[in-house]
């Protein structure tokens, strides 16, 4: 899931004049049109590693392992990312958060899980919703946006967040037999820090998290789609 970025629509006649917003400078644009480039390569070679590995294997069981190292590279990479246009912190945050922790807290520590069709689940809504997202934020900053790619970003999350979020929250619910088990991340008393932690309980915590927080950043979306696309139907009728 991600917070959304406004790209450039068509203005219809008769809009009244507004202040111009001032933009990146020249070395920060620069910096954002690589960083993005580089995020849209990485996840395309997820995308590709993915359908190479299903059309060798005939089956999509277990593909998790032909993409594991680059998903973990590219997805922790978006700690580095700098947000083009002002948007919540707390859904984007909650958002690059919750990707790296079910990727390396999750996926990567319970490894009873990596086989799990849960995991493909969201692994390809991931791949697709980021190949759109990057390749959105990279044009708009060199100021050739496509149409075709902001309808894409403003229309493709209408599947990709829902599949994505179950596939999350499939995920943690299978690995809590094994963390419940093994006592993996927990803390216990006594210690010398009389501290206790937890983590299965605390995994439990965040999947009830996503009830309040994914509805939030899902509609926002929809809202941001009405805005961005609705505009141009509307626009597009009348002319």
């Amino acid at each position: 899931m991600s917070a959304p970025a406004m790209g450039t629509t068509k203005t219809a006649p008769n809009d009244g004049s507004h202040k111009k917003k001032k933009g990146p400078g020249t070395l920060a644009t620069a910096y954002l049109v690589i960083y993005n480039v580089v995020m849209t390569a990485g996840w395309l070679v997820i995308a590709v590693g993915l359908v190479r590995a299903y059309l060798a294997r005939g089956s999509y069981h277990g593909l998790y392992y032909s993409i594991e190292k680059p998903l973990k590279f590219f997805q922790t990479g978006a700690l580095l990312e700098v947000r083009i246009v002002p948007s919540s912190v707390v859904l984007t945050g909650f958002q690059v958060m919750s990707r790296v922790f079910l990727t390396w807290a999750v996926t990567h520590s319970v490894r009873e899980v990596q086989s799990e069709d849960s995991v493909l689940l969201f692994v390809v809504a991931w791949t697709i919703t980021e190949i759109i997202r990057y390749s959105f934020y990279t044009f708009s900053l060199l100021n050739h946006l496509p149409y075709l790619i902001k309808w894409a970003r403003y229309t493709f999350f209408i599947v990709l967040y829902p599949m994505g979020v179950t596939g999350e929250l499939l995920t943690i619910y299978a690995a809590l037999p094994y963390v419940q088990k093994t006592g993996l991340y927990s803390v216990t008393l006594p210690n010398k820090y009389n501290f206790s932690f937890d983590y299965y309980t605390f995994l439990i915590l965040t999947m009830v998290s996503y009830i309040p927080l994914f509805p939030q950043l899902y509609f926002h979306m929809l809202r941001q789609r009405k805005k961005v696309l609705g505009h141009v139907e509307e626009y597009t009728k009348v002319e």
